[in-house]
């Protein structure tokens, strides 16, 4: 039985983990199984050391392999297809922690006014500004549906299958209400429908507008990303004063620590009072 299928379709059946999630787990633990003798079931603790110690790859690979190797033997254990679990003592590599690239507000509103005003443009318009409005990820906003749209929120499937709220600005409505205008109501099911096998716009379809764009704007195209909108949003609002838990919640982080990254990219001045003052800042210091 090939127990590394099975362990991805429990993933994605139990866990709701996503496509991209499931395909990197996939390529983590085939890989692992195909060098270490005798195959990941019969992998003593010293053959999963070996095989992390003689990856020619950077920390955070070989951290994000090891945990895929944790995930897949506590799933073993679980199931009692395993009766010793041979990642318990495994000592990860400590991961990097660069800080968010971000773009200024100045920036963000050269980037939305490149788009134009013919069909395509306003489409991408109105991507731009949800983006920025919201801090979607990029799959959430490529695959929004139109039931998601609630007004002035947005109504937001999340990594897990977790729900959330986002508000969205009257800059951002104007701007998705202008592309909805042009949109064939009975296009699709999603806000940024596609001919494709999809239904609906791809990261990698969005990802090469957004460079076009940023060319027009006369930003460097290296440092626009998708992502790269999400921390502007995150990093802008706190350094106008919002409040981090509200932040931590638009985005859909679980873990505070996650969203307090931001408090590092803000001018020192300002990054001083969300540390002394901040509630949760203070308690994260005192762990």
């Amino acid at each position: 039985m090939n127990y590394i299928d099975v362990f991805l379709e429990a993933l994605a059946a139990e866990k709701g983990r996503s496509k991209n999630t499931l395909a990197s787990y996939a390529n983590d633990l085939h890989h692992a199984d195909a060098n270490i003798d005798g195959g990941l079931v019969n992998a003593s603790e010293q053959d999963i050391q070996n095989y992390l110690g003689g990856l020619d790859a950077c920390a955070t690979s070989v951290a994000r392999k090891a945990s895929a190797l944790r995930g897949f033997y506590k799933f073993l254990m679980l199931e009692k297809i395993i009766k010793v679990n041979p990642a318990t003592n495994l000592e990860l590599p400590k991961r990097p922690k660069p800080l968010p690239k971000l773009l200024s507000s100045k920036e963000i509103e050269l980037l939305l006014s490149s788009a134009g005003d013919i069909r395509t443009s306003v489409r991408l318009r109105a991507m731009i500004e949800l983006l920025y409005a919201s801090g979607l990820r990029v799959s959430e906003l490529c695959e929004l549906p139109m039931t998601a749209i609630l007004g002035d929120r947005l109504l937001i499937h999340g990594k897990g299958a977790k729900e959330r709220i986002v508000p969205m600005h009257d800059g951002a409505i104007a701007a998705l209400n202008k592309w909805l205008n042009l949109r064939d109501a009975d296009e699709s099911k999603y806000v940024f429908p596609s001919i494709g096998a999809s239904g609906h716009i791809t990261r990698d379809g969005f990802f090469k507008l957004l460079k076009k764009c940023a060319v027009l704007a006369g930003i460097e195209p290296a440092r626009v990303t998708p992502h790269v909108l999400r921390h502007s949003f995150a990093s802008h609002l706190l350094a106008h004063g919002a409040n981090l838990r509200a932040i931590q919640t638009m985005l859909g982080h679980e873990d505070i620590s996650t969203t307090q990254i931001y408090t590092h990219v803000l001018p020192e001045k300002l990054q001083q009072v969300v540390t002394e003052h901040h509630p949760l800042a203070k308690k994260a210091n005192n762990k």
